[in-house]
């Protein structure tokens, strides 16, 4: 995908998890999406830095970059929500999209993508922009609503990780 679609993937993407992270359609709701909007639009762009360095859709396509923005928020204490913008980024990529990433980047410059997708240049790039995107919104919805809420207080976390020196 390009920019554009990863922009709009994140956008609705922020727009549907505010809903699910604040049920309702309130003052609440609305603080919630203006909170995680900007550091999922951001997520969603960070891979695409290395179409200026390095190598596109390998150097920072890859299962370590995201483990470093999964990790960050718990060693850190911030950019809670920035992980969900590179991983969905990666999803847009590998399902959305015909050529795939090197999710094994350094380690393996094979590109891993499913055959589902469209070029970038598509006139139904938007559309399946859109389908992904309601598709990561239901996992994120599952996941938030049967495994572990979205909207974690990682204090704690972060403290822990102060205490081992991290």
């Amino acid at each position: 995908m390009n920019k554009r679609g990863h922009v709009l993937n994140a956008l609705l993407l922020a727009l549907g998890l505010g809903v699910v992270i604040e049920p309702g359609l309130d003052a609440a709701t609305v603080r919630t999406t203006a909170q995680i909007t900007v550091p999922i639009v951001l997520g969603a762009l960070f891979p695409d830095v290395d179409t200026a360095f390095g190598r596109h859709r390998k150097t920072l396509h890859s299962l370590p970059v995201l483990g470093i923005f999964l990790a960050y928020p718990i060693v850190f204490g911030n950019l809670q929500y920035v992980w969900i913008g590179v991983l969905t980024h990666y999803v847009l990529d590998v399902v959305g999209s015909r050529r795939g990433i090197a999710l094994f980047h350094p380690l393996s410059d094979a590109e891993y993508g499913l055959p589902s997708g469209v070029t970038t240049s598509s006139k139904y790039a938007d559309l399946v922009t859109v389908v992904v995107t309601a598709v990561e919104l239901a996992m994120f919805w599952a996941l938030h609503t049967y495994v572990v809420t979205l909207d974690l207080d990682l204090s704690a976390a972060s403290e822990a990780a102060a205490g081992l020196g991290l």
